[in-house]
């Protein structure tokens, strides 16, 4: 998954960089050592000319898992960061590229090399100290808002399919996105991974949460983001299976400064960067940057939600300061099903009578009678058009512990239109696998031979927008 989408980054921003318009400014390759002497290899863009007073407005890219500053010099250079009046600064995080150092995910060390970063790019005399902005993509979105709420000083920042809470993206209810997690982890070499990552993937698939949630949290931001008056730009994807459009929406109703959330059709797979509303989306960042960097193109709103088409037309309408409303939409799943580890459930419903565009957490609620060591239950939610293509809506999973109970399981946040006609189909198993082999959300992980389940009657709850975006 993650090798794919870097290679679609790579291939799309070396097309949009031939179309640049004019030539960047002038570029260098400078190493910083960090405070354990590990060194990390940088690019720094400085406009042509004689800096403004105080020194230049500057802005620090930051990229993605297994990624590298290249990619960030063809976003910047092919979406005119570079030739704008700005300087740039791009760098291969700890353990990445040209840098040196383990990967460790965006933790207290990560974020002290965030901080020396900036630092060093403060004390340039052609740069000024307190318009320097950070722009990150999903690794690199989760340290901007780390650093951030750890006190480096950012002037404005911008998030692109990340993470406030890493812990609720990866291991939502207890239960780990196994294949999300591993797919992350394999794309880290192994002599260049932290020991510590082994330690919390395998608590994660032993289903142990405690040492998961102490790991995550030094991870994440989402708790501290209340005092945040820092100008902060997020955009997550409408449909992006590893991190939500909840990591926005939690984010976005806590931030106290000025914010946008833009919930497009970039993002992890199913989606991809670039998305066709990409460009549409950095003319909004690069008006962001200009508004907190530099004082120019302020519109004067606080806060504005923007919500984009699957069928996107060339703009996004903003959608007001606050969320859309939703309504519920509820569904029966009648029957009784018991079966193994390798079964399933799968029940559909009726022809849907009009579209609905979801937005938002759906849940599922059924009861479970669980023997033999069965450990977990998980739901899938697919819609197969009147075209007869089959949509995975969204998908969630929770432990179970044996005898009877009920359970309500959380589905991904995601926004997902469906046709009018459509008929949705609920499958209940012990992995997404069981709803296809190509479904790799949560793995077919161990469970006993003997283990079994009997499920009931499950009850979906979909939220929906009262006025749909896409038509």
């Amino acid at each position: 998954m993650v090798k794919v989408w870097l290679a679609a980054l790579a291939g799309a921003l070396a097309l949009l960089v031939g179309n640049a318009a004019g030539a960047p400014a002038a570029r260098v390759d400078v190493t910083i050592p960090m405070s354990d002497g590990v060194p990390i290899a940088t690019t720094l863009y400085v406009p042509e000319g004689t800096p403004p007073a105080g020194g230049w407005p500057a802005i620090v890219f930051f990229h993605g898992l297994s990624g590298t500053r290249q990619q960030m010099n063809a976003l910047a250079e092919g979406y005119g960061f570079t030739n704008a009046g700005y300087a740039i600064l791009t760098f291969d995080a700890r353990g990445h590229g040209e840098s040196g150092g383990l990967v460790g995910i965006d933790g207290p060390r990560e974020v002290s090399d965030v901080r020396a970063i900036r630092d060093w790019l403060a004390a340039r005399a052609d740069v000024s100290d307190t318009k320097i902005g950070a722009w990150g993509i999903s690794l690199g979105g989760g340290a901007v808002f780390n650093s951030l709420v750890a006190g480096v000083p950012w002037a404005a920042v911008a998030t692109v399919e990340t993470w406030t809470d890493l812990y609720s993206a990866l291991m939502p209810q207890g239960l780990v996105k196994s294949g999300v997690a591993l797919t992350f982890s394999r794309s880290i070499p192994d002599e260049r991974r932290d020991p510590t990552l082994d330690v919390v993937q395998a608590a994660a698939f032993a289903g142990n949460a405690e040492p998961v949630k102490q790991w995550a949290g030094a991870r994440s931001s989402i708790s501290k983001l209340g005092s945040v008056t820092t100008p902060v730009f997020m955009a997550q994807g409408r449909r992006d299976f590893a991190f939500g459009i909840d990591q926005g929406i939690s984010a976005f109703g806590r931030l106290k400064g000025p914010k946008v959330l833009y919930v497009g059709l970039h993002g992890h797979a199913p989606s991809t960067f670039p998305a066709a509303d990409t460009g549409f989306l950095m003319s909004k960042v690069r008006a962001w940057y200009d508004c907190y960097l530099r004082s120019t193109g302020c519109d004067g709103n606080q806060a504005s939600v923007y919500i984009a088409s699957e069928k996107f037309s060339g703009q996004v309408a903003r959608r007001g300061a606050t969320l859309p409303p939703v309504s519920p939409t509820t569904v029966s799943f009648p029957g009784v099903t018991t079966f193994a580890r390798g079964g399933k459930a799968v029940r559909a419903s009726a022809p849907l009578r009009t579209p609905l565009e979801t937005f938002g957490t759906p849940t599922v609620q059924t009861s479970i009678a669980a023997s033999g060591g069965w450990s977990r239950i998980v739901a899938v939610l697919t819609a197969r058009t009147p075209q007869g293509k089959e949509i995975v809506v969204a998908a969630g999973g929770v432990p179970t512990r044996p005898g009877a109970q009920t359970v309500t399981i959380r589905l991904g946040s995601q926004a997902t239109f469906i046709p009018k006609g459509s008929r949705l189909t609920l499958t209940l198993a012990s992995s997404s696998t069981a709803q296809s082999s190509a479904n790799l959300l949560y793995l077919d992980l161990p469970m006993a031979q003997s283990a079994r389940a009997r499920v009931g009657t499950a009850i979906l709850k979909l939220p929906r927008l009262r006025t749909p975006v896409t038509k």
